[in-house]
């Protein structure tokens, strides 16, 4: 049966529709530079931003909340101007709470099989969760969701005056006065290390 041009118009309008549910807008973190909180050794700047409220979460995971589950994303921009070629593939990276605790980030590839805590309302802090094990499971769940892997970060090499960016998954809600400390970027062709970055979330960083 042919269609009229009518139904060929409804048709096209489903599609458009369910393509944009489907699509999330492109994502940009800014420079290094742009960021609150940051520092700087030996010319390399990395800068960090904890994502947990909701106008945040939404610029990188469209309707994905990842927060809403216990799981916080922690933008990292590393800034390269040394001159030298740098090697990220040993990055150490930990979210140091008020109270001491000690969190390391949830590979990405894991967050998927996460059950957290979920956030009761629209509360954007709480206690965090170090020492508790996690629960995981084969099932779909809503933390199952491309932006998960797709934003995170993946540099392993960082050429000289170019910048790197992705995410870093704590399952942790964020507390006021926690910091991240960043370790494991070397030159490339020596092999050393430089000095480790401490980086309050949440009060002015200074350089």
């Amino acid at each position: 049966m042919a269609l009229t041009g009518k139904w060929w118009i409804a048709l096209l309008s489903i599609a458009v529709a369910s393509g944009g549910d489907k699509e999330t807008p492109p994502f940009k973190p800014g420079p290094a530079s742009s960021y609150p909180f940051r520092q700087t050794l030996e010319k390399v700047t990395v800068a960090a931003a904890a994502f947990r409220s909701d106008a945040d979460l939404r610029t990188a995971f469209g309707k994905l909340n990842p927060y809403s589950y216990g799981i916080l994303p922690v933008l990292v921009v590393i800034q390269n101007d040394t001159g030298k070629t740098l090697a990220l593939d040993k990055l150490k990276l930990e979210l140091t709470t008020p109270d001491r605790d000690h969190i390391e980030p949830t590979p990405a590839s894991e967050v998927r099989y996460l059950h957290g805590p979920s956030r009761p309302g629209n509360v954007v802090t709480g206690p965090p969760i170090p020492g508790l094990p996690p629960h995981t499971s084969r099932k779909k769940n809503p933390l199952d969701a491309w932006e998960i892997e797709g934003r995170s970060f993946a540099a392993r090499m960082l050429p000289a005056n170019e910048s790197a960016s992705g995410f870093f998954y704590f399952r942790a809600f964020y507390r006021s006065g926690s910091t991240l400390i960043l370790q494991g970027v070397r030159e490339a062709s020596t092999g050393r290390e430089l000095f480790y970055f401490e980086i309050p979330l949440d009060k002015q960083s200074s350089e």
